[in-house]
Order: structure tokens, then sequence, then C-alpha cells
């Protein structure tokens, strides 16, 4: 019979209970809630509201539940409506009238709001992990490819000269700004509902403060109704979620790209690619392919929640049960995907020459081409045009501007002299841009040093 039932003169129909119950999904929550249980159960002792014997005996009992779990000796009831109402009957079971007692001063309301936000901290401190080391990993793969000259793009069309340093350590900005907006997210979330109640509180003498506390937690929330009717820590922690595996998608959208034999910019470790059944040459990029599915998902999850708050009035409504499944469903989705990405990465092996061969023949110089005739006094605009009809010279004789023969400059400008070739080298063309945030081996540097200096500060938090 559920604890509840006092009010109800009829037994619960099973499909109302099969239909009611979560104990399917927020059963991974039972470390949190025996957690906050016996910090409740010792609060309560400390405040005079039940006796000495009785939390020892909560405590004890909970403790070896949580053993008796871990060790595989006891199983979750698929019949219990959902993890606490299964801890407290089993530790009533065991322990008698004090597992009664547990329950007093608290709420299933502010117990779940407490379990979901413990549980959830965990969460966030073990994608931060990997996030940190994937980062770590994208760091260490630009500094091994200071001097890869490839193209840079926009609109897909070759347009400057970068280095492949230059391009991971535009992911790395990325992976920073979402490591920070986890941190943030832990921060609003580190509120402890605990001493809600239902929506009201309670009359008891709660030390709200020792329970925060004890739990970790930085301070009691400050306001009943919203202590237990408050989701926006999911919905907060859906969206970095999403707008990290946006960055990851993106990523993999290049991957895909690279991996074609139209581009050749990158090979897989065959540990982390796969083939076809039918076609015996293929090397399929797989990982990357899932990662932008599996984005679609994690997008679905933060829209369930936006969706299933949006018409709640205040306080608790049952609809809130949906949180769950949403937010562990992204958290699981992005632990996986992280987890995969990285040494997918860390095995990668570049093809330099397939990058600088695209580079060349991409006209990507053509801005530096117009550039040497500016410092040589030349309006950028005539110099733009000029270089234009160099470019349509080039693909109509099938040449590049590095080999077009300095006759052909000459005709289109007598400005032009035979240190042009140097000016529009590639590589020479990267290393001028050596503007902070550019992609000169010595700006790339500072970036890596910079980056670097950031997640040793985020491992020292960390720590």
């Amino acid at each position: 019979m559920a604890l509840w039932a006092g009010r109800f003169k009829k037994e619960l129909d099973p499909r109302t209970n099969d239909f009611n119950s979560s104990i399917r999904f927020d059963a991974r929550m039972y470390r949190d809630d025996i957690s906050g249980s016996i910090v409740h159960a010792a609060m309560l002792e400390k405040q005079g509201v039940i006796s000495q014997e009785d939390k020892e005996a909560i405590c004890t009992g909970l403790a070896e539940i949580a053993d008796d779990i871990e060790k595989g000796r006891l199983s979750f009831d698929p019949n219990a409506e959902d993890v606490h109402m299964f801890i407290e009957a089993e530790l009533t079971a065991r322990i008698g009238d004090a597992g009664k007692r547990l329950h007093t001063g608290r709420s299933r309301n502010d117990q779940v709001a407490l379990d979901i936000r413990m549980y959830l901290r965990r969460e966030i401190d073990e994608i931060l992990g990997q996030l940190l080391e994937l980062t770590g990993v994208f760091c260490d793969k630009a500094e091994e490819n200071l001097e890869t000259v490839m193209p840079g793009y926009t609109h897909l069309q070759r347009a400057q000269p970068v280095t492949f340093a230059h391009h991971l350590m535009a992911y790395v900005q990325m992976f920073l700004r979402d490591i920070q907006r986890l941190e943030q997210t832990f921060w609003r979330m580190n509120v402890c509902p605990l001493g809600s109640g239902a929506l009201a509180g309670t009359t008891y003498p709660l030390d709200r403060a020792f329970t925060a506390e004890q739990l970790g937690f930085d301070r009691p929330s400050a306001n009943s109704l919203d202590g237990v009717s408050d989701r926006d820590f999911c919905i907060e922690l859906a969206s970095d979620l999403s707008i990290l595996m946006m960055h990851l998608s993106r990523f993999s959208e290049e991957v895909v790209a690279w991996c074609s034999w139209e581009f050749k910019f990158i090979e897989l470790d065959d540990a982390f690619a796969t083939g076809s059944s039918i076609m015996p040459q293929k090397k399929n990029p797989d990982i990357t392919e899932l990662v932008r599915g599996k984005t679609g998902r994690v997008y679905g999850d933060l829209v369930t929640l936006l969706t299933m708050m949006k018409g709640l009035p205040l306080a608790y409504n049952k609809d809130m049960q949906e949180d769950k499944e949403a937010i562990f469903d992204a958290v699981d989705t992005v632990k996986l995907c992280v987890s995969t990405v990285t040494p997918m990465v860390k095995t990668m092996r570049v093809l330099k020459e397939n990058m600088r061969l695209a580079a060349a023949k991409g006209f990507i110089n053509a801005t530096d081409c117009a550039d040497y005739l500016v410092k040589k006094g030349l309006p950028f605009r005539d110099a733009y045009k000029i270089t234009g009809a160099l470019v349509a010279r080039c693909i109509d004789e099938g040449e590049t501007l590095e080999t077009l023969p300095l006759s052909a400059y000459r005709e289109a400008s007598g400005i032009f002299e035979e240190d042009v070739y140097a000016a529009i080298d590639l590589a020479a063309c990267v290393k001028e841009r050596k503007v902070q945030g550019g992609p000169a081996p010595e700006a790339v540097k500072a970036q890596l040093a910079a980056a670097r200096a950031e997640l040793g500060k985020f491992n020292e938090e960390a720590e």
C-alpha cells in the first residue's frame, strides 16, 4: 500500500500506478536521496524533533540500504511509486517506527528538488572533467600543427590562408565558454530547497542553514514556493549542453567533409571509423555523423523542459516529473559524445600536404596580393580590382598566383616587382597575420598559452 494511502478508500488501479510511477528512471538518484535523508535526520535530532536513538537507527538503516543497493543485494521494486517512497518503505520495514519519523518536516516536493540538484551537481562535475580533457587534446593537436597551412573558408569557399592549429583553437574557445557556462549553472543550481516542504515550509523548527551546509550547498533557497517549483537549473543545464552539442556538431560536420576524398585533410584511426557491408573501400566517419544526429536529441530534451514548464502555476505540479527523463537523457548523451570524440581527435592523422595543396589552388592569397599593392601606395579598391583580374587570368590559363609570370603581373600594373612572390607565399601570408587572435604561429602560440592557463585554473578549481 502507498505511504500516502490514508485518504483513499480504494486500491490504486495498476494502470494508474504504472502511469504515475517514476522509479524506472529516478532510481539513479538513490545515493542523493539517501544522503539527503541522513542529513535531514541529523538536523531533526539536532533540533529536538526526533530522538537521538531514532536518528541513529535511521542513519544506520539508510547506510545499510545504500550498501545493499551498491552490492546488488537489494533491487528496486518496479511497483514502487518512486525512489523516495521505495527507500522510505524499505527503511521502515527494517527499523520500524523510527523509519516513519524520517519524513517529518519535509515533502516529496522538496525532497525530489533536493535529489535532482545533488545528482546534477555530480554530473556537471563529470562533464567538466571530460570537457577539460577534450580541450586539452585540441590544444595538443594544435601545438603539433602550428605550421600546417590550410584554407580558411567563408560560405564553404576557400577564402584566406590559416593554419590547422588556428582552426582548432577556434573550437578551444568554444569549449572554454562551455566550461564557463557549466560552472555558472553549477553556482545557480547549488541552492538547497530542503525545508520548503510541500510549498509553504513547515511549523517544525528546522535549521535549513545546517542542512544546506552539510549537503555542500552554498545557501538555502530563499522562497519555499520557488524552492519546490524551480526547474530553471534543469533548463539552464540543458541549454548549456545543447550549446556544447552544437559545437561538437559543427566540428563533426567538418570532420565528415575532411575525411572525404574531395578534401582528404585528415584520416581517422581505424579504431574510430567503420566500414560498409557492401563497399569494401569505404571508411566511414560514423562517430561524427552520430554526434550530429544526437545533437538534435539534446535540443529535443531542452524543448521538452521548456514546454513542460511554460504553463505551470505555482507550486509543484506532477508535470514536473517529466524533468528527469529529459535532463538525464541530455546528460547521458553529452557524456557519451564527449568521451568518444576525445580519443578520435587524439588519434586522427593530419594530412598536411593535402591541406597545403588545397590552399595553393584556392587563390586564398589574393587578399595578400592586393595588400602588396596597397603597401606600394595604390588605393585598396584599385588594388582589389587589379588582383581580381589577375585571378580571372589565372583561371583561364590554368595558373595560380604563385606560378603566374612576372610579365603578366606587370601587364596588370607596373607597380609589381619580383618581391610580389615573397608577399604571396602562403607560409609568409600566414606568418604576417600576427595580429592578436590571428593565424600566425606566434599568435597561435599566445592563444595556446592563454588557453592552457585557463584550463589550469579550471583544474585547480575542480580540485
